[in-house]
């Protein structure tokens, strides 16, 4: 009698019935304070690490409530600085990039860092140039992406409350973050 084929089941039997277990017995995970500051979401995470807070923006298209963009934006205070998450759907040329523009004020080219089905991501640590700029910029943003199809395209977001909510943002990660602990090699002099 071949054993084999009768150990394979058993055994994906095993997994099969403890991954089961594991998804029953781990909690949800815990929600997020949040606190709405002008059209921007200020989110504090119940996690510990160096930078538990964001302030977040997203937008959806009303018919199909499909994504059309996010824009989280963190603050680690240890390093003193920022962390910038920009999604968007996908189809777009990432040769391009995208720049962020405001009545007076046009970002540097930002490259995005992959896409997956959700959309395309850049993720970056921004100067502060970036933050103060659109903390100082009227009430309406864009993006401005570049389609597969070589079409160039806005897509609009507001800055009413940025300031305010970024100072909420910054203060709530300075109360609530944690130092992250070096491990390996890192950890020596």
């Amino acid at each position: 009698m071949n054993l084999k084929p009768v150990l394979a089941g058993a055994f994906t039997g095993l997994l099969l019935t403890a991954a089961a277990s594991a998804q029953e017995a781990a909690p949800p995970p815990a929600r997020p304070d949040t606190k709405n500051v002008g059209d921007w979401e200020v989110r504090c995470f119940p996690v510990q690490n160096a930078n538990p807070c964001d302030m977040f923006q997203e937008m959806a298209n009303k018919e199909s409530r499909r994504r059309i963009l996010s824009i989280s934006l963190a603050y680690a205070p240890s390093a003193n600085r920022h962390l910038l998450q920009i999604t968007v759907p996908l189809e777009v040329s990432i040769q391009k990039g995208l720049t962020i523009q405001t009545d007076n004020y046009t970002s540097p080219v930002l490259k995005y860092r992959m896409c997956t089905r959700e959309g395309c991501f850049v993720q970056m640590g921004p100067d502060n140039a970036l933050v103060e700029a659109l903390a100082k910029s009227g009430p309406q943003a864009k993006l401005n992406i570049v389609g597969d199809n070589g079409k160039s395209y806005g897509l609009q977001f507001s800055l009413k409350g940025f300031a305010a909510a970024h100072d909420e943002m910054v203060a709530e990660a300075r109360v609530k973050a944690k130092p992250v602990a070096q491990t390996g090699d890192a950890a020596k002099p």
